[in-house]
């Protein structure tokens, strides 16, 4: 396979896109397992938010992929660049928190707040996507939005990495004064009552892109590796399921460590954040490095037509897995257990009902959350992404 065969879309790393997803929604439901079950399984699927990473690595490997060889900082340029970037990441992202805000209006449900007295100075910060550099307000809005304050700033310094990387030969040099600027940032402010603005390390190191800008550069180097090289190999060497079994292996190593007081996971000690930022990120671009060039049964699941279309709407089972759509589902289920039992109260049975069990509520919410995003996708997501770039936005549209 050759690096001009590649073009600028690679089915399989659309599919990884869903994997991603899903290890997020494990994350964030481990608690419906039994109790039964081991504590370092519980553990285990509980640094599940290795998903997160995943994006991180995909992000900085595909934005260098398709821009690092035709980018021209000029103004021209960085508007056409913005508005595809607008175009694929904020319209859903704008109705969706929009969405849950209003469900906080009728709702009075304070996580969407934290307690925050100005709902709508909040909702401005959540659309702006500031509110992803305060400890206390980073997960109001749509919780797991938090990760897109980090790739849109990611997506705005892309363009000052390449050229860095090119006029002055800086590469590596970069993330080590990007994660030293986060930590001065923290010197400043952790004594500072901002609604922890930069408020400690481990919340500069975990949320945000100062903290977790390695991951990011190891993808760009892939980038750089692959257009440099092409992906012709002489070797024999397994890198995607090396890479996959690292990865794999990262969140048992997470688990096994001490969840530090305050906190919620592995990920958290510092130890976890060497092991997350580095290592992990580290053993993905193995992992994709090894999808890009071999040919793999996992490789084929990956670039299966149904798990590309699951890729491609995984950004929206991101975005709603969590919060307010999920709260809907999750209460749907249990209405209709109430009703099962009435059912079976007047045909005077005593059976089971298909929804009193959590675990099989979760795979049930984790179906429909799939439907709902599909349908998202192709009647919201996409036809917004095409309308967007073909319009007049930022900068005018070039017609045939």
């Amino acid at each position: 396979m050759s690096q001009k065969s590649l073009q600028n879309y690679i089915p399989a790393l659309t599919g990884v896109r869903a994997l991603a997803a899903y290890l997020v929604f494990i994350s964030h439901y481990e608690y419906a397992f039994d109790e039964n079950f081991p504590q370092l399984v519980k553990r285990y699927l509980q640094e599940f938010h290795i998903g997160v990473t995943i994006f991180f690595v995909l992000s900085g490997f595909l934005i260098a992929f398709r821009y690092y060889n035709n980018f021209h900082l000029t103004k021209g340029w960085f508007k056409q660049y913005l508005k595809n970037r607008v175009a694929r990441i904020y319209p859903m992202y704008f109705l969706l928190t929009i969405g849950a805000f209003v469900y906080y209006y009728f709702t009075g449900d304070k996580t969407i707040t934290a307690g925050f007295p100005y709902p709508f100075t909040l909702l401005l910060m959540n659309i702006t996507f500031v509110r992803g550099f305060f400890d206390s307000l980073r997960f109001t809005g749509i919780a797991q939005g938090w990760s897109l304050t980090v790739e849109e700033c990611f997506y705005f310094s892309a363009p000052f990495i390449f050229l860095i990387a090119k006029k002055y030969n800086k590469f590596y040099i970069q993330p080590l004064l990007i994660t030293g600027f986060g930590a001065l940032l923290v010197l400043i402010f952790r004594n500072v009552d901002w609604y922890g603005f930069f408020g400690n390390f481990t919340f500069m190191m975990v949320y945000t892109f100062l903290g977790r800008c390695f991951e990011f550069f190891v993808g760009i180097q892939l980038a750089l590796l692959v257009h440099k090289r092409g992906l012709q190999r002489t070797n024999k060497v397994p890198f995607t399921y090396i890479g996959f079994i690292l990865v794999l292996l990262c969140p048992l190593a997470m688990a096994m460590l001490p969840i530090p007081k305050g906190w919620t996971a592995g990920l958290h000690h510092p130890l976890g954040i060497i092991t997350n930022n580095y290592i992990l990120a580290t053993s993905i671009v193995l992992f994709f490095y090894g999808l890009l060039s071999e040919t793999t049964i996992l490789k084929k699941i990956l670039s299966n037509k149904f798990v590309e279309l699951l890729g491609k709407s995984s950004y929206i089972f991101y975005l709603i897995h969590l919060g307010y759509m999920y709260h809907y589902i999750h209460e749907g289920m249990n209405t209709l257990n109430d009703k099962v039992f009435e059912w079976y109260d007047k045909w005077g049975v005593d059976w089971h009902s298909p929804f009193e069990y959590d675990n099989l509520n979760l795979l049930y919410a984790f179906i429909v959350l799939n439907a709902i995003s599909i349908l998202l996708f192709k009647t919201i997501e996409e036809p917004l992404n095409h309308y967007i770039r073909k319009s007049d936005f930022l900068i005018k549209s070039r017609k045939a």
